[in-house]
């Protein structure tokens, strides 16, 4: 008896370490290569660079910035820098917006009319620094700031703080400025947010947040690019904290869920996101959109949604640098008692 513990007690040692092995094995990844990299926009006709089962993790690394600028601030050549210069010299699709977005991943089974969950399981840097930058005529306050200004931040990853100035340090919070899908047809620029996702720069989608995208082409289409170390509400200057990051996404296809604008969650909110060139209308596409979701998941009266938004939720402004603002509505799930 004693013996046939032992044997069965080894044999599922060896089952395990099987399992665990093939697990390793399939681990996906997606590097930076002149294959795997959009730059400038999402496009419904993109050969995907993987595709992926539904519920699978997918790991992907992202750059962000140009190589000569960061040389020139004093960035050491790391990996994405060398990244970055293989872009510039073999990529010639570019365009028209600026980041590079690792991907796309296709997602089986993703049909028009479904939504992507996007769980984003964990967040590293893959640099030790990040970049900012002034650009003129661009940011919230174009006529203060008619020039041009570049500067390189440190970042301490042990722990997890920027020295931005002497005296001056900020936490670090990293996160994915732009995530999104394929539009229904020909190509979005990667600037500007919109129903398809794309550059939320919303400063709340960190690591243990999930993202829920409505999809718009077969197999969605997912790409993730313009890594942030840390970013306030706002980006008034047009950056966050640049960095280059690797991102862990647990892609899900939710047939069970139907929305026509991103929404978000994260362990403690609900978000729902408006998303418009006039930041009142972002406001107030915010509202509806968390109305309709107090109404539809949470079974309240539109009018009763409407005075508990009033009396329970913030209203954040996302960013007002990407042409397209954005406002989030934060509700907070501590405020129902029904344990869901």
């Amino acid at each position: 008896m004693k013996r046939n513990s032992v044997y069965l007690a080894a044999g599922c040692a060896m089952a395990l370490g099987a399992l665990m092995s093939n697990l390793a094995g399939a681990q996906t990844v997606v590097r930076v290569t002149p294959a795997t990299i959009q730059w400038g926009y999402f496009r419904a006709e993109a050969k995907p660079a993987l595709t992926v089962k539904s519920g699978e993790v997918v790991t992907m690394d992202t750059i962000v910035g140009i190589p000569d600028m960061l040389e020139e601030l004093g960035a050491e050549v790391d990996d994405p820098i060398r990244e970055m210069k293989e872009m510039y010299a073999k990529v010639t699709d570019r365009g028209p917006g600026p980041h590079f977005l690792t991907g796309p991943v296709a997602v089986e089974g993703a049909l028009p009319g479904d939504v992507l969950e996007v769980e984003i399981l964990d967040v590293r840097l893959r640099s030790a620094y990040g970049w900012m930058m002034i650009q003129p005529g661009a940011g919230a306050l174009p006529e203060e700031f008619p020039y041009l200004r570049k500067k390189l931040v440190r970042l301490d990853r042990e722990n997890m703080t920027a020295e931005f100035a002497p005296g001056v340090r900020v936490p670090l919070r990293p996160f994915f400025g732009t995530m999104g899908v394929a539009p229904p047809l020909g190509r979005v620029g990667s600037s500007a947010p919109g129903y398809f996702a794309g550059n939320l720069d919303n400063k709340w989608l960190v690591a243990g947040a999930k993202v829920y995208i409505p999809v718009q082409v077969p197999g969605a289409l997912f790409a993730a690019g313009d890594g942030h170390a840390a970013q306030g509400d706002g980006e008034v200057s047009v950056t966050a904290l640049e960095t280059n990051l690797t991102g862990d996404f647990r892609l899900t296809v939710r047939k069970d869920m139907k929305l026509t604008w991103p929404r978000a969650e994260t362990p403690t909110h609900i978000i729902a996101m408006g998303l418009d060139e006039d930041l009142d209308e972002a406001a107030r596409r915010a509202t509806k959109e968390l109305i309709d979701y107090l109404t539809r998941e949470r079974g309240l009266s539109r009018d009763d949604a409407y005075m508990l938004t009033s009396a329970a939720v913030d209203l954040h402004v996302t960013q007002v640098v990407d042409g397209v603002k954005g406002v989030h509505a934060m509700l907070p799930k501590a405020i129902f008692t029904d344990g869901r």
